[in-house]
């Protein structure tokens, strides 16, 4: 995509591809404290490792201003010409900065003959998206770990929309798909929610000994999560309920309650939080997040868009998709708190 520069800096067909990078630039630098004179220094050489000449620095400082609403009070710095890999033309990098703080420099590129402006983004697509995150060493639902697709959602047990999720989404998904489908949980608890944290931790303790009694803890939790804690919400019962529920589920599965005791009583946030920093690598900032062999989805959409994500991942894989169902509505809004009777896990 190239952006030619007239005499005027009348550009207005400049697409979003190119501004995008600054919106996210000027929300964070914006924060900053201003005061600092505004200037590009420059010299008059058109050749690669020269400085740009005034007037052509210029230009491009107002294309971008104009273009990607950088404020006034910002100082942009255009570096000099480097070599590309784009023939006819040279690299420059533009750097916004004041007194206290700088960017990480943007990379444009600018034709030998001074006239054309462009930004151009290269990624690696050398490796199978499917690796970007890991089903590795987790509890699992649906078909084996090397089924055609695999689903790692990044939960969040006190997460209402999680909870609604969990209730809609994976029946759905596990009916159609059957086998092709691998299904995964990774821990994702958010500080807004005081006792997912507990929650994450014991239902591991669980899991470590018991995938089965994982699902089974994570099935109960999700459905009666507005009653942890009870009419008054209290942060110590919703911890103690959720340690005498993981008890209860480790004696249905006959695990080792000495060996699960002392997992729940240490509680060791070291995995939940390596988890997290995994999901925050991959761009995940609320919940549900999932990702489909690597390509990922946030909130609430319609069923059929998961239909149409996990078809592609099969026909990619070189496999049939099934037939699709009669209908595909979309996922509703989230429960509003249930006071229902509870039903133990494993029954």
């Amino acid at each position: 995509m190239a952006v030619k520069i007239d005499a005027a800096c009348d550009n207005r067909g400049i697409v979003p591809t190119v501004v995008k990078p600054f919106r996210t630039l000027i929300f964070a630098l914006t924060l900053v404290a201003p005061g600092f004179v505004l200037g590009c220094h420059a010299q008059t050489s058109t050749e690669a490792g020269s400085r740009l000449s005034p007037d052509l620095a210029r230009r491009v400082e107002v294309l971008i201003r104009s273009k990607s609403s950088i404020p006034p009070e910002f100082d942009i710095q255009i570096g000099p010409r480097t070599k590309s890999d784009v023939p006819g033309f040279d690299a420059i990098s533009v750097t916004f900065m004041n007194k206290e703080k700088s960017s990480k420099p943007v990379t444009f590129l600018l034709s030998t003959d001074g006239k054309t402006l462009a930004q151009f983004n290269k990624y690696d697509i050398s490796k199978d998206p499917k690796l970007l995150v890991s089903g590795e060493g987790r509890p699992a639902r649906g078909g084996p770990a090397n089924a055609p697709v695999l689903i790692v959602g990044f939960d969040d047990l006190e997460c209402p929309y999680c909870a609604k999720m969990h209730e809609q989404l994976f029946p759905a998904l596990t009916e159609r798909y059957k086998d092709k489908i691998h299904i995964v949980y990774r821990d994702f608890p958010l500080d807004q929610h005081p006792w997912a944290m507990r929650a994450a931790i014991d239902t591991n303790c669980v899991a470590a000994q018991s995938p089965a009694g994982y699902w089974n803890l994570v099935d109960y939790i999700h459905a009666h999560a507005s009653e942890m804690g009870g009419q008054e919400k209290s942060l110590s019962k919703a911890n103690d309920t959720l340690d005498s529920l993981s008890r209860d589920e480790g004696k249905r599965q006959k695990l080792n309650i000495d060996a699960l005791n002392a997992c729940i009583a240490k509680q060791d946030d070291s995995a939940v939080k390596a988890s997290m920093k995994l999901g925050e690598s991959l761009g995940v900032d609320s919940t549900p997040a999932l990702f489909i062999n690597g390509e990922k989805l946030e909130g609430a959409l319609p069923l059929e868009y998961v239909y149409r994500m996990i078809d592609n991942a099969l026909i990619a894989s070189g496999q049939t998709p099934p037939p699709p169902p009669p209908a595909t509505p979309a996922l509703p809004a989230p429960a509003q708190p249930q006071t229902s009777p509870a039903t133990k896990p494993g029954n």
